[in-house]
């Protein structure tokens, strides 16, 4: 079994920063592709940042050089988000796709930005 525990969400004014992290535990045999999908009230669930097991990135549009994604094992990512904004809001998820094994989610994490 693989759990994937996160922390950092909260409530951040506009234009603040916060940091997100997520650890994963448990049977890891290969290391994993990282990331984060977040998902807003009333919409779907859309992919925010990926960190390949070579430390590739890739940024849904709206994250473009305001989030960076990083990790500093195999088993960790950490999304630090910058200059924030109100349509931000929502609950970010961590995932985790390990071969051989299979596709892993966190519990969630609230991020609230205040206009």
């Amino acid at each position: 079994q693989v759990q994937l525990v996160e922390s950092g969400g909260g409530l951040v004014q506009a234009g603040g920063s916060l940091r997100l992290s997520c650890e994963a535990s448990g049977s890891i045999f290969s290391g994993p592709v990282m990331g984060w999908y977040r998902q807003a009230p009333g919409k779907q669930r859309e992919l925010v940042a990926t960190l390949t097991n070579r430390g590739g990135t890739d940024y849904a549009d709206s994250a473009k050089g305001r989030f960076s994604i990083s990790r500093t094992s195999t088993t960790n990512t950490y999304l630090q988000m910058n200059s924030l904004k109100p349509e931000d809001t929502a609950v970010y998820y961590c995932y985790a796709v390990i071969a051989g094994q299979g596709a892993y989610w966190g519990q969630g994490t609230q991020v609230t930005v205040s206009s």
